[in-house]
C-alpha cells in the first residue's frame, strides 16, 4: 500500500513544494511505543549529560540557521529576516531551558513527627500540536522545557507548514543519546493529532490554535486525564492613553498588529486610543504603515508576506465589509500569491464583528475612548486575554489599568508579548497553562510528595 501524503505549498507564489507523510494512527502509536522507551533511558542520564544535548540541539540549529529559516519562510510566506531571527530564537530557548535544567528544585517541609521532601518529576511522553504561524518558534517553546524536565516530546505540526519542524527533527535525531526521545508526525490533526490526544501513553498535550480546537482537544483529554497546556486565541487591546508619547505609540503599532501580516494570536489589533489624541494618533500610524513594504519574502527589505493560504485570504476577507468605516487601505499586489495588505477601521463602539472577533489577518480597529474606566471596560469586554499594551508616561496609571486589564501578558510602552525567561500564556478563552519562564518547565513535570518519619 502507498504511503499518503499531504502537499505543501508556497503561500507567495501559490507553487507546489513538496509532498510530507501522512502518519497513519497506527504510526503514530508506534512512535508513541519508541518515545516510552527512550523516555525511560533518557531521565536516568546523568544531568550534565542531558544540558549537553541540549546545548548540542541550540549549536545545531544555529548551524542550519539559514537553512531553518528559508524552509520557514518559504512554508509560511513570511519574511526572511523575520524567520532568520525566529530560528536564532529557537536556538536561545534550547540554550536557556539547558541552563534552566539543574535550577528545578523541590522543597523539604519540616513537620512535628517528621519531614516532607518534593520532588519534580517527568510527565512521560509529551504530544505537542503546533500551529501554522510560528512553527519552529511554538515547537521550541515546548520542546525544550519538555526534554530539560526528562519527558520524552512528538511533535505534531501544521499540516500546511511541516517542513521546518520536520528537518528540525530530523537534526536533533541525528545528535540525540537516545533513539526515540524527540519524533515529529507530519498528518492532519483529526487523526496524527487526534492519536496523540487518545493514547492514554501520552501524559501531556500542549497545543497551540485556535479556541475552537483547543476546546475540543480540552473535550478528548478529559477521557484519559491527560494534562494540557492550551495556548489559544486573541483579540489584545492596545491602549493608548493621552498622556502617552503618542508618536511613539502609533509608530510601534503597525508591527504589534501587522507583524506576520497579522497572523499572530498576541496582534494588538484593538488598538484604544483616547478621544483627545485621536486625530494625532491615527496620522502617525497610517504614516507609519505607508512605510510597510509587502511583497517578496525573499528580498531583505519586505517588511509583510502573504497571508498563509487561500483559505485563510477569504476567511480574513470576510471582515472587509463595505460598511466599515476605513482609515486607510494599503494597495495590495496583483499576482500570484496569497496578498491582503493592512487595513485600518475606525469603530466608535467597538461592537462590529472586525472589533470583536480574531481576524487573524492585517487588520487593525481602533476604537476611541474617553475616561481610564472606559478604556479598561472595552479591553476587558472580550472573550480573550492573551496579551495587550498600555501606553502611558503615568507609571501610577500604567500599574493601575495593568492590574485591571484581564490579560496574561501585557507590555507598559511596549508592544513586546514574549521573552523565553518569563511566563506566557492567556486569561479566559485565551487559553490555560503557561508555556517559557520556570513556570514553563514545571509545567512539564508532576509534583511528588514523600513523607519520611522521624519520631521514634
Amino acid at each position: 500500500m502507498a504511503t499518503e501524503t499531504i502537499s505543501v505549498w508556497n503561500p507567495a507564489t501559490e507553487e507546489h513544494i513538496t509532498d510530507v507523510r501522512s502518519f497513519t494512527a497506527d504510526d503514530v502509536y508506534d512512535a508513541i511505543g519508541a518515545a516510552v522507551t527512550a523516555q525511560r533511558k533518557w531521565m536516568k542520564l546523568p544531568m550534565a549529560q542531558r544540558q549537553q544535548f541540549l546545548n548540542d540541539i541550540a549549536d545545531t540549529v544555529l548551524v542550519h540557521r539559514d537553512e531553518l529559516a528559508r524552509l520557514e519562510s518559504t512554508d509560511v510566506g513570511k519574511p526572511i529576516h523575520a524567520a532568520t531571527a525566529e530560528v536564532e530564537g529557537v536556538a536561545a530557548c534550547f540554550r536557556y531551558y539547558a541552563g534552566a535544567l539543574d535550577k528545578v528544585h523541590g522543597d523539604a517541609i519540616t513537620l512535628d513527627d517528621g519531614i516532607s521532601l518534593t520532588f519534580h518529576e517527568p510527565i512521560g511522553v509529551i504530544g505537542v500540536i503546533t500551529p501554522w504561524n510560528f512553527p519552529l518558534p511554538i515547537a521550541s517553546w515546548n520542546i525544550a522545557p519538555a526534554l530539560a524536565a526528562g519527558n520524552a516530546v512528538i511533535v505534531k505540526p501544521a499540516s500546511m507548514t511541516p517542513l521546518s519542524t520536520t528537518r528540525l527533527g530530523e537534526l536533533i535525531a541525528g545528535i540525540s543519546p537516545v533513539k526515540g526521545l524527540f519524533q515529529v508526525v507530519t498528518g492532519s490533526g483529526s487523526i496524527a493529532g487526534g492519536a496523540l490526544i487518545d493514547d492514554p501513553r501520552v501524559g501531556k498535550i500542549s497545543f497551540t490554535g485556535s479556541t475552537e480546537v483547543g476546546q475540543s482537544i480540552l473535550r478528548s483529554s478529559a477521557t484519559t486525564m491527560k494534562r494540557v497546556t492550551l495556548e489559544l486565541g486573541g483579540k489584545s487591546a492596545n491602549l493608548v492613553f493621552e498622556d502617552a508619547d503618542v508618536k511613539a505609540a502609533a509608530q510601534a503599532a503597525p508591527g504589534a498588529v501587522f507583524d506576520n501580516s497579522g497572523q499572530d494570536c498576541c496582534a494588538r489589533s484593538r488598538i484604544l486610543v483616547q478621544r483627545s489624541v485621536l486625530g494625532e494618533f491615527v496620522g502617525e500610524f497610517i504614516e507609519a504603515t505607508r512605510a510597510l513594504k509587502l511583497g517578496d519574502p525573499n528580498s531583505p527589505d519586505t517588511d509583510l508576506g502573504p497571508l498563509v493560504s487561500a483559505e485563510h485570504h477569504r476567511a480574513v476577507s470576510e471582515f472587509l465589509t463595505e460598511d466599515q468605516h476605513y482609515l486607510y487601505r494599503g494597495e495590495t499586489p496583483d499576482a500570484p500569491g496569497h496578498w491582503l495588505a493592512p487595513q485600518i477601521i475606525l469603530d466608535e463602539t467597538g461592537k462590529s464583528r472586525a472589533a470583536v472577533d480574531e481576524i487573524f489577518g492585517p487588520v487593525a480597529v481602533i476604537i476611541p475612548f474617553d475616561t481610564e474606566d472606559d478604556a479598561v471596560r472595552i479591553a476587558n469586554d472580550s472573550i480573550y486575554g492573551l496579551s495587550g499594551s498600555i501606553w502611558s508616561r503615568d507609571v501610577a496609571r500604567a500599574l493601575r489599568v495593568s492590574r485591571q486589564v484581564q490579560s496574561g501578558t501585557l507590555s507598559v510602552n511596549s508592544n513586546s508579548s514574549i521573552r523565553v525567561q518569563t511566563p506566557f500564556g492567556g486569561f479566559k478563552q485565551s487559553g490555560m497553562g503557561r508555556e517559557l519562564g520556570l513556570e514553563g518547565l514545571l509545567g512539564y513535570t508532576e509534583l511528588k510528595t514523600v513523607f519520611v518519619k522521624t519520631e521514634e
